[in-house]
C-alpha cells in the first residue's frame, strides 16, 4: 500500500469534505488574504470570519496579545454583517472550490434562525458552523454552556434550513460532554471542539491589561492538551462526528485529533506564522495514514488504545 490508495475523504453527518483539513474561523480572513500562498481548492473546507446579523465594529485596541504558548485575542466578531457577506464576500468564496463553512453568531436564538433561512439555498454554501462559543463579546457564550438552551437553538435552526449544521462549543464550561451531546440531539451533524479559552494578559509595569477589553479568548499550542480532551471525552459519549480544533500546526498534531475521536481537523492560530501550514500537514497525511496501515482516515479515528 503506498500514500496514492489512502481515502482522504471525510463525512460530518450529512457533509462530506474531500479531506479532512479546514481551516479555522478568524485565522483565513475570507480566502483573499491568502491568494497566492494556498491553493483553496485543495483544502476540505474553509469558515471565513464570523458574521452577524448586523455589522459590528468589534471590541477597542488593542485586540491581540502574543502569549508564551499562543495568542490572546479579543477581536469581538468585528464584521460588516449578512448582507455585506453575501454580496462582497460569498461570490468570491463560492469560487474557491473549497466547502464553505459559513460561521454566524447571534445575540438570540431568532437572530440565529433568522441567518440561516437567509443563508439557505446561497451558491456556494456547504454547510453552517454555530458559533455559541466566542468569549469575547457580551453574551457571546450564552447560547453555548446550557445544554437546554443549546439543544434547542440547533433544533430551532435545523427546523429553518437544510443545510448540515456544525455547533462550534466552549471549553469554558463544566461539563462540555453534556453540552455536546444537547448538541447532537437537537440535530447538529458534528460538533467542533473547541473555541478559544478565557483568559488574560497584564502589563504589571503600566498597572493595565493587555487587551483593550481586559479579557480575550486563548489559542495556539497552549490549548492542544484541553482541545484533545474535550474532542476524547465527547467522541467517546456523543454520537455525531467531532471537529478538533486547538494548537494544532503539525501532522503530528492532526494525526492526535485524529486518534483521539475527531473525525476532521480546522487549523487556526498556526495559519497566522505559517500561511501554508494547511497544504502542509494535507500533503503528510497520506503518510501518516499509511504508516498506521490504514486506507482511508476514517480507519484510524478514535482508535485511542486506553488501558483501564
Amino acid at each position: 500500500m503506498t500514500a496514492d490508495d489512502i481515502r482522504l475523504d471525510v463525512r460530518l453527518g450529512r457533509l462530506t469534505l474531500a479531506n479532512p483539513i479546514m481551516v479555522a474561523s478568524g485565522t483565513f480572513g475570507y480566502g483573499r488574504e491568502m491568494l497566492g500562498l494556498v491553493d483553496a481548492a485543495r483544502l476540505g473546507g474553509i469558515l471565513p470570519n464570523t458574521i452577524t446579523r448586523e455589522p459590528r465594529r468589534g471590541n477597542p485596541p488593542p485586540r491581540t496579545v502574543e502569549t508564551a504558548a499562543g495568542m490572546l485575542n479579543s477581536i469581538g466578531l468585528d464584521n460588516d454583517g449578512i448582507e455585506a457577506f453575501l454580496e462582497r464576500q460569498m461570490p468570491y468564496l463560492a469560487s474557491l472550490g473549497a466547502a464553505i463553512v459559513v460561521s454566524i453568531a447571534g445575540r438570540t436564538a431568532d437572530e440565529f434562525v433568522a441567518m440561516v433561512a437567509r443563508l439557505d439555498g446561497v451558491p456556494g454554501v456547504a454547510a453552517l458552523e454555530l458559533n455559541v462559543s466566542c468569549p469575547n463579546v457580551s453574551g457571546g457564550v450564552d447560547l453555548g454552556v446550557d445544554p437546554r438552551t443549546c439543544e434547542a437553538l440547533v433544533r430551532g435552526v435545523r427546523a429553518a434550513c437544510g443545510l448540515p449544521v456544525l455547533a462550534k462549543l466552549t471549553p469554558n464550561v463544566t461539563d462540555i460532554v453534556a453540552v455536546a451531546r444537547a448538541a447532537a440531539d437537537g440535530g447538529a451533524d458534528a460538533v467542533s471542539l473547541v473555541n478559544t479559552c478565557l483568559g488574560m494578559a497584564v502589563d504589571w509595569r503600566r498597572r493595565r491589561p493587555r487587551l483593550g477589553n481586559v479579557l480575550g479568548g486563548l489559542s495556539g499550542p497552549a490549548i492542544k492538551p484541553i482541545a484533545l480532551r474535550a474532542v476524547y471525552q465527547v467522541a467517546r459519549a456523543v454520537d455525531v462526528a467531532v471537529v478538533g480544533i486547538g494548537g494544532i500546526a503539525s501532522i503530528d498534531d492532526v494525526m492526535e485529533f485524529l486518534v483521539a475521536g475527531a473525525t476532521a481537523v480546522q487549523i487556526g492560530t498556526a495559519n497566522f506564522y505559517n500561511p501554508t501550514v494547511s497544504i502542509e500537514v494535507l500533503d503528510a497525511l497520506p503518510a501518516a495514514l499509511a504508516h498506521l496501515g490504514a486506507r482511508w482516515v476514517q480507519d484510524v479515528v478514535g482508535t485511542l488504545t486506553v488501558d483501564n
